[in-house]
């Protein structure tokens, strides 16, 4: 009896072992990067299937919200996972930002603009065009604690559906606190995630189809200079003969630094440009951010999926993105 009592528990322990790594096989789980993720960690999907996936910012209740683009409204998951439908008839909503006032501010795509796209009675356009020309492709945005906001136009690029596109005119714009538009660069070749370092003095810029994160000085007025290589990107790699880093969406955490969407995964940056680790996804995201009330979550979006990344980390409190 003890024999088959001893095989029992034998057999249930190799049993437990061998479900153990049976899920460590088939669910992505975090490395191990100091101070950012603990190794081994489940990266959960909470769910796939949406219709253009960009744009998550942690929200004030401790949700994210995120956009998806192409059924032109904003998404919800709540802290319990739940998903639901904040927002109808975005204007195609991509890139986000949260004002002090609690008002959403959008850059949206079916008619290009940027401006409050909630609550619906504070709905108001800062700007549509520069100069005269329209904007292409808006695409992301972050808010400067001036009240500044800095948005990303990435201009058009050839696809199956329209393989000749109109001429791409992409650029950095800032629109100043009193409303006033500029156009800060025209010479990144698809500008697409933005976002500011802790005390608002830099600005970061992801080309998708660089190899670096672009990084600027920010003068008192708002305008940038010293454009420089911040960060050499993993995801450089040359895809159906085009060369891309896939740099997406960035996010940074309470110890400045910096979180990439690429082709790699989720890269990770020291406040010096270092490249510290990658957090590697089943799909490519397309864009994160910190959320939650302790801002210890990191979520992803991208080709139609979300996910939900616990960290070590925290991400800044000192802005929603």
């Amino acid at each position: 009896m003890l024999l088959k009592t001893s095989h029992a528990k034998l057999f249930s322990v190799l049993g437990a072992l061998v479900f153990a790594v049976s899920v460590q096989a088939d669910d992505p789980v975090t490395p191990a990067i100091p101070g950012v993720s603990a190794g081994g960690v489940i990266i959960e999907l909470i769910k796939d299937g949406f219709k253009g996936t960009e744009g998550p910012i942690g929200y004030s209740d401790g949700s994210l919200l995120f956009t998806e683009t192409n059924e032109n409204r904003i998404v919800r998951i709540a802290p319990d996972n739940t998903v639901s439908t904040f927002l109808e008839n975005s204007n195609g909503a991509n890139g986000l930002a949260l004002n002090a006032g609690g008002e959403i501010i959008a850059v949206q795509t079916l008619k290009p603009q940027v401006g409050i796209v909630y609550p619906a009675d504070k709905q108001k356009v800062f700007a549509e065009n520069f100069e005269g020309v329209a904007f292409q492709r808006p695409n992301d945005v972050v808010l400067h604690k001036s009240g500044g906001i800095y948005f990303t136009d990435s201009g058009t690029r050839p696809t199956k559906e329209n393989p000749n596109p109109p001429a791409s005119h992409p650029g950095v714009f800032y629109i100043s606190p009193t409303g006033e538009l500029k156009r800060l660069a025209n010479d990144v070749d698809r500008p697409n995630g933005i976002q500011l370092n802790k005390d608002e003095t830099v600005l970061y810029v992801a080309n998708t189809l660089g190899e670096h994160v672009l990084a600027y000085d920010i003068a008192a007025d708002g305008s940038i200079s010293n454009r420089r290589n911040f960060a050499k990107l993993d995801g450089w790699k040359n895809e159906e003969n085009v060369w891309s880093s896939g740099a997406d969406g960035l996010a940074i955490d309470d110890n400045d630094r910096l979180y990439v969407a690429s082709n790699s995964g989720i890269e990770v940056f020291d406040a010096k440009g270092e490249a510290l680790g990658v957090i590697a996804l089943p799909k490519k995201p397309q864009n994160i951010a910190f959320a939650g009330t302790d801002k210890k979550t990191l979520y992803a979006v991208g080709r139609g999926s979300a996910y939900r990344i616990p960290l070590l980390a925290q991400g800044f409190k000192g802005r929603a993105k």
